[in-house]
């Protein structure tokens, strides 16, 4: 029962990451961060709109192995008798 429990939570974290990574680059929190205030030469890099649909690309591949995998695990349980 608690491995049922904590795979689901770790599948939720995964699907959760994965529509993280596919937002967030597209967000005005991406253009002011940290680490473009203390590295003005990334500002280029990762506001470039290829390195933003790579991460984003990234995240949609995160999440549909997220699904995919819930998706097998459950089929794949046999029940008890």
């Amino acid at each position: 029962m608690t491995n049922r429990i904590l795979r689901v939570l770790l599948l939720l974290l995964w699907l959760e990451l994965g529509l993280l990574l596919i937002v967030i680059p597209w967000m005005n929190v991406w253009d002011a961060n940290y680490f473009l205030n203390r590295y003005p030469t990334l500002i280029p890099i990762l506001l470039n709109p290829y390195i933003r649909g790579a991460i984003s690309g990234l995240g949609v591949v995160d999440a549909v192995l997220a699904v995919d995998s819930f998706r097998h695990k459950r089929s794949a349980l046999a029940p008890r008798s």
